[in-house]
C-alpha cells in the first residue's frame, strides 16, 4: 500500500522534469563574447587555516570582452591555447591597502591573482534576441562558424536559462 502513495509523487517529478528539460533552437545571427578578466583577492579570517569561509576582498581588476575569436582593443597577451585574449595585470595591492581593510583580530591571507572568464552567446530568433550564459565550447563553435555565418543549432538548458551546446545545422 506505501508504494501506491509514492507513485504520484514519481509521476509529479517526472512531468516537472519534463516540462523544464532543454530544447533546441535554430539561429542565424549570433555573437559569443568570452569576457577575461584579472582580479587581485585578498582572505581575511580569523583563523586562515580553519576558517572554512574566510571573508575575501576584491582589490584592483582589469578585463577585455572578447567577441566572435577576434583581437579585442585593450588586449595585450594572447590568443592564449583557448584562443581568449587577455588584459593588461591589474596593479597588485600594496600592504597599507591591505592592511586599511583587516578588522581586528583578523589574520591577512597574501594577495593572490585570480583568472577567470564569462561565457555568453547573443542570438536573434524572429524578431528575439536573446543574450544567456554558456560555455568554453560553445564559444569555440561559434568562433569557427562566424567567419561563414553558418547557422547554429543551439541547445538551451534548463528553463532556456543557457545554451548548452551549439552545432552547425547541416544542410
Amino acid at each position: 500500500m506505501q508504494k501506491l502513495k509514492i507513485l504520484p509523487s514519481i509521476i509529479t517529478a517526472l512531468t516537472a522534469l519534463t516540462l523544464t528539460s532543454c530544447s533546441t533552437t535554430t539561429a542565424e545571427q549570433y555573437e559569443a563574447t568570452a569576457l577575461t578578466s584579472y582580479s587581485w583577492q585578498v582572505k581575511y579570517a580569523n583563523n586562515l587555516t580553519s576558517q572554512p569561509q574566510p571573508r575575501i576582498e576584491i582589490f584592483a581588476n582589469t578585463s577585455v570582452l572578447n567577441r566572435n575569436g577576434l583581437k579585442p582593443a585593450g588586449a595585450v597577451v594572447g590568443p592564449d591555447d583557448r584562443g581568449l585574449w587577455w588584459p593588461t595585470l591589474p596593479p597588485r595591492p600594496s600592504i597599507d591597502e591591505v592592511e586599511q581593510r583587516k578588522r581586528p583580530q583578523e589574520e591577512v591571507g597574501k594577495p593572490e591573482l585570480i583568472k577567470d572568464v564569462k561565457y555568453k552567446l547573443t542570438y536573434g530568433v524572429g524578431n528575439t534576441q536573446n543574450t544567456l550564459p554558456t560555455n568554453y565550447d560553445v564559444y569555440r563553435q561559434v568562433v569557427k562558424a562566424y567567419p561563414q555565418r553558418t547557422p547554429l543549432e543551439l541547445t538551451l538548458g534548463v528553463n532556456d536559462n543557457s545554451v548548452e551546446k551549439a552545432e552547425p545545422v547541416t544542410k
